[in-house]
Parts: structure tokens; sequence; C-alpha cells
């Protein structure tokens, strides 16, 4: 498996994730459940990603500006997170929130599929993209 198809599958856990969060309403068991684990993805995400998929791409000129923009995008999304978390559940001002971190979260994962790949799948080589895949996995496992 390469980088890029282990990032994607956790991209899909998210979308999911935060379509659940959306549908849901009050300060109900499920949504608490439902966004504890969708924070809990997002920062094991953000962690693995930084560590094994923009890291590598700091290194070049080619894909710098988009290691250091996705980092910058991360940080955004933790800046959502954080304000979630600090609101009543059960205000119309969580799911405002919610969805603009949908909105900011989905931008994320679309810019990373269409042209973070695309550019990285040009400077890794197919080593670099397995080797970085394996790491990337076992960094999500704990």
């Amino acid at each position: 498996m390469e980088i890029f198809q282990a990032i994607r599958k956790d991209h899909e856990k998210q979308r999911a994730l935060m379509e659940s969060l959306i549908e849901t309403s009050g300060d109900s068991e499920h949504r608490k459940k439902t966004f504890e684990e969708l924070k809990e993805q997002l920062d094991q995400h953000a962690v693995a990603e930084e560590r094994y998929f923009y890291a590598p791409l700091i290194k070049s000129d080619k894909t710098i500006d988009d290691a250091r923009h996705g980092i910058a995008e991360h940080h955004e999304i933790e800046e959502l997170v954080d304000k979630i978390a600090e609101t009543d559940m059960s205000s119309p001002a969580w799911l405002q929130t919610m969805k603009t971190l949908q909105e900011r979260v989905l931008h994320h994962l679309d810019e990373e599929e269409k042209d973070f790949f695309e550019h990285a799948n040009k400077v890794l080589n197919d080593n670099q993209k397995n080797e970085l895949a394996d790491k990337y996995l076992k960094e999500m496992q704990q």
C-alpha cells in the first residue's frame, strides 16, 4: 500500500464521521461519542500525516509549499475542533461551527487528494511511498 491509499482511507472515515455529526441534534450520547471519535481521528491523522507525508515533502522545492499549506490547515482545523469542544452541544452555535469545520476539512481533504498527492507522486519514489504508508499506518494504530 502506498501512502496515498493509507491517507485516503482515513479521509473516508473523517468524511463519514462529519456527515454523521451533521445529522445529530442536541446534547445526545451519539453526538458526544461521534464528536470524540472525529476529534481523535483528526488529531491522530494530523500527527501521522505531518510526520510521514508532509515532512518528506518539505525537503523538496517542488512540494514545500504544499506541505506548509497542509500543516497550516491542520492548525486551523485543530482550532475549530477546540472551539466546538468548548461549545454547548445543545446550542445552535455548536452545529453551525460543526458545519464550518466540515467545510474546512472537506476543502483540505480535496486539496490533498487532487493536488498534493499528484505533486508528491512526482517527488517520492515507489519505495518511499510504501515505507511512508507502513510508518503512517503504524502511527495511526497507536
